[in-house]
């Protein structure tokens, strides 16, 4: 009985890491800089300025991520570069496919920073709560060193709320076989409802007061 690989027929570790490596770069940069920016703002005292113009709550929320979320998508071009030219890992799917979600995982990340600053308001605790939540989860739990299905059922059924598992699992489907918008479509919708989960959380406790 002869086994076939389909679509990494050399067997190159590449092919299956650097996916991985993907999601956790962009959870890295999206919960970090907006996690720590924002409980920076809060240390200095500067949120009063905010709280003195007459923005509402989501657009100040929307203001903080939309900056963050261009870089996050140029550090998501550099990230596709690098894996084709320098790791040699193809992209046989739509291209778009791939930066959509992309850019459906950075918005729910950025948010889930955003959450998070806007409940430690240090950037101690923040960074202490980002690791927590956000970066082990992206390398432990997506999928990106140990195959979701090999895992006790337990932890199987706990990764479906860690983002960077859909991301994991759609960058490969969308890289490696070069299947379209139809295989991913749960992907993309699960990503899209941790993104208003994570935004009308973050919306909801971001109170124009100090105390």
């Amino acid at each position: 009985m002869k086994v076939y690989t389909l679509f990494n027929p050399a067997a190159r570790s590449a092919y299956f890491m650097v996916p991985g490596l993907a999601a956790y770069l962009l959870a890295i940069a999206a919960v970090l800089l907006t996690a720590l920016t924002v409980a920076g703002e809060w240390e200095r005292g500067s949120m009063e300025q905010l709280f003195a113009s007459p923005v509402s709550r989501l657009e100040i929320v929307l203001g903080k991520l939309l900056p963050y979320l261009v870089l996050g998508m140029v550090q998501l071009l550099l990230v596709l570069t690098l894996s084709t030219t320098v790791f040699e890992v193809p992209i046989r799917g739509s291209l778009t496919c791939v930066f959509a979600v992309g850019f459906f995982f950075l918005t729910g990340m950025l948010g889930q920073g955003l959450l998070i600053s806007v409940i430690a308001r240090n950037q101690l605790v923040a960074t202490q709560a980002g690791a927590l939540s956000a970066l082990l989860p992206s390398m432990l739990l997506s999928g990106m060193i140990v195959p979701i299905e090999n895992m006790p059922r337990p932890i199987r059924a706990l990764t479906t709320i860690i983002p960077a598992r859909y991301l994991v699992h759609a960058l490969r489907t969308l890289m490696l076989k070069g299947s379209g918008l139809a295989t991913i479509v749960a992907d993309l919708l699960a990503l899209f409802v941790f993104i208003l989960v994570v935004l009308a959380l973050a919306t909801a406790r971001f109170k124009r007061r100090l105390a």
